[in-house]
């Protein structure tokens, strides 16, 4: 029997995701910053990126739906750092260039099935993981090829709220989407610091 889109949705515990072209619209900014040094200034380069507050707020609703969330990056980036931290991400990898090495790692601490494991990815270094996990997603924009092997397509683009396409997808298939977002709006019992984004991450280095 082929398994829908939903199907796969449902048994989805983990979810994983690629950094730049997924978290970020891939734009990759090298600022120089000066600095002082000996016998004078010089320019340290610093690297930026932006983020969706749209998918930020997901990671609380994901949360709130029981599922744990991560990124698997190849750069290795302090901004990503800071991201992970804010959000207070259960996995963050960077610096893979074999993705799934961290994913053979997140099964064993986690004691998960790849079934139940969800990665969005937007370019072919994510096809060995979309290729072995039981939900794949794709970005809007992702690469052809890439979108041409995914179970699920975001309408959003990356950067843009494509990863909170994939988690509402996600609770939604569940049947959970409307019960955490009334949690998340609900003042009189507000969902506790350690669940919810901005709320006592440590951003510094």
């Amino acid at each position: 029997m082929t398994l829908t889109a939903e199907d796969r949705a449902r048994k989805i515990k983990i979810i994983l995701f690629d950094v730049d072209g997924v978290l970020t619209d891939g734009s990759i900014w090298i600022i120089p910053v000066p600095v002082a040094a000996e016998g004078g200034v010089v320019s340290k380069m610093v690297e930026a990126k932006g983020y969706s507050a749209h998918d930020g707020a997901a990671i609380s609703l994901a949360r709130l739906g029981g599922l744990k969330c991560g990124i698997i990056t190849k750069r290795i980036s302090e901004t990503v750092a800071m991201r992970a931290r804010d959000l207070k991400l259960e996995f963050v990898y960077q610096g893979q260039a074999f993705k799934m090495k961290p994913i053979r790692e997140i099964q064993e601490k986690e004691g998960v099935t790849l079934d139940e494991i969800c990665y969005v990815g937007d370019d072919v270094i994510d096809l060995p993981v979309m290729r072995e996990c039981g939900f794949a997603v794709a970005v809007a924009d992702a690469r052809d090829r890439v979108k041409a092997e995914a179970h699920y397509v975001t309408p959003s683009r990356g950067g843009r709220g494509a990863a909170r396409d994939a988690i509402e997808f996600i609770l939604a298939a569940k049947g959970v989407l409307d019960q955490c977002v009334d949690a998340y709006i609900d003042e009189s019992n507000p969902i506790p610091p350690s669940m919810d984004i901005g709320k006592g991450g440590d951003l510094k280095s």
